[in-house]
């Protein structure tokens, strides 16, 4: 032994630290450097745990996660912490989707369980960035410097008209971001050497936010979740971050290890879709029905239900919430009620106003009259036409069959429904029967232990 060994040994023994020994257990570096006892950096200790651990079969790992976030909100629907589990799983995927559907939380008060989803989420997803005021450009720069999923709260004060703020760049974002091949051009740079950058604005996104605000572009494109009040008899559990961070960790590890292993499978996947998905909605929803497919079990069965529950949802809102489209419902209730083919502008328009719940007796302090009435048809090729009455009196109206009737709008843009819109002469008394218009989970009263809080 040399003279410096010999003098290490004795400051080692004196200080109680025994000589390093021993190599890493990847690549066989010696350890003397390393604060590890089994590794000399932590790239191969990376390395070594991808490598030896063990990869859970898929229906497991969702199922874990599902009951973890199950522990923390309670929901207004049995499919939606499924689907939150399909949404998060998605997420270590994104890049191999041409889409990502958004995710939006919303609920018509504060207090309803939107944040918490979030904060559950940020713990389970891949490369979480959560934000309450980021900037348009700092999301540009992020998303392109990606990979993130985005985690937006109080979405609803950006979006509001009240605020008077632009948010077309933000909307553009989150609306282009859900397919892949997005890019969104800005110029950057000084004037004198300005040129354009290409940002690309793929990411997954969810965003949280009171009802009513968020721009149909964006709803369009995502699985809505109505969040609501708990109720004093729902319990969940208490959330501390750093336990639920602890505990989230290996259910992330465990959800991106298996992920990967399927990949390319749900990358490639073409998967059947419930009857009636179709178009845009069937679009949104393949990656999570892909990755419930991969993942075998209950899953299969688990995620088309949840399709077909939040596409039905979906339908519901498009049926109730945007004034055009409350406008075709209410005349194709009225003409069906009627079992007539065509009325009065007069008629209509003192119908419409006699309706209680509707909004047509006051218009932004007006009530509808025949000029309002016209515009908001006119989109969808709605014309009035004139409407031969007993008497002799030709007053201005509309009717149902025929160019410019309101029957093809109805088919388009209502859900389908029981009494056919075409059928209207044939039906004297009664409005139609509402069963085809949406799952009745998606509208009526749900049990005690499915209401969320």
């Amino acid at each position: 032994m040399t003279t410096v060994d010999s003098t290490v040994s004795a400051i080692d023994s004196a200080i109680g630290e025994p000589a390093r020994e021993g190599t890493c257990c990847q690549c066989g570096r010696s350890l003397a450097d390393s604060p590890s006892e089994d590794f000399c950096t932590e790239n191969c200790q990376t390395i070594w745990r991808a490598e030896h651990t063990t990869v859970l079969p898929g229906h497991e790992v969702l199922d874990r996660v599902t009951a973890f976030i199950a522990r923390y909100n309670a929901f207004p629907s049995k499919h939606c912490a499924p689907m939150l589990a399909l949404w998060y799983a998605h997420t270590h995927a994104a890049d191999h989707f041409y889409v990502t559907p958004r995710l939006i939380l919303s609920s018509v008060e504060p207090g309803s369980g939107k944040t918490r989803v979030l904060e559950v989420a940020q713990f389970l997803v891949r490369a979480p960035e959560m934000t309450i005021s980021a900037t348009t450009a700092a999301l540009f720069r992020m998303v392109n410097e990606g990979p993130i999923t985005i985690l937006f709260d109080e979405v609803d004060t950006i979006f509001n008209p009240k605020n008077g703020g632009n948010t077309e760049d933000l909307r553009g974002l989150l609306n282009a971001g859900y397919k892949r091949s997005a890019t969104i051009a800005r110029c950057v740079g000084d004037a004198k050497a300005m040129k354009v950058q290409r940002f690309p604005v793929y990411a997954p996104a969810a965003l949280a936010g009171i009802a009513g605000n968020m721009p149909d572009t964006i709803t369009t494109r995502a699985i809505t979740v109505h969040m609501q009040r708990r109720r004093e008899d729902e319990e969940v559990a208490e959330f501390w971050e750093e336990e639920v961070e602890a505990e989230a960790a290996p259910l992330r590890e465990q959800l991106a290890a298996w992920v990967a292993t399927v990949t390319d499978k749900v990358a490639k996947g073409r998967p059947t879709m419930p009857e009636g998905v179709r178009d845009r909605a069937a679009e949104i929803w393949r990656p999570l029905v892909a990755i419930a497919d991969a993942a075998g079990g209950d899953w299969p069965d688990t995620a088309r239900a949840a399709c077909t529950h939040f596409v039905a949802v979906a339908a519901a809102d498009r049926n109730g919430g945007g004034l055009r489209i409350r406008l075709l419902s209410d005349l194709r209730d009225l003409f069906t009620a009627r079992g007539v083919d065509e009325l009065p502008s007069a008629e209509i328009i003192d119908a419409l106003c006699a309706l209680d719940e509707a909004p047509w007796a006051d218009l932004s302090g007006r009530p509808l009259d025949s000029r309002r009435l016209a515009k908001e048809l006119k989109p969808y090729g709605v014309t009035s036409k004139n409407i031969r009455q007993p008497g002799g009196a030709v007053p201005k109206g509309y009717a149902v069959s025929g160019p410019g009737g309101l029957a093809d709008a109805w088919s388009r843009y209502l859900p389908a429904s029981a009494t056919s819109a075409t059928a209207a002469t044939s039906q004297v008394t009664g409005v139609a029967d509402t069963r085809g218009v949406a799952d009745a989970s998606a509208t009526a009263a749900t049990s005690p232990a499915a209401r969320s809080g």
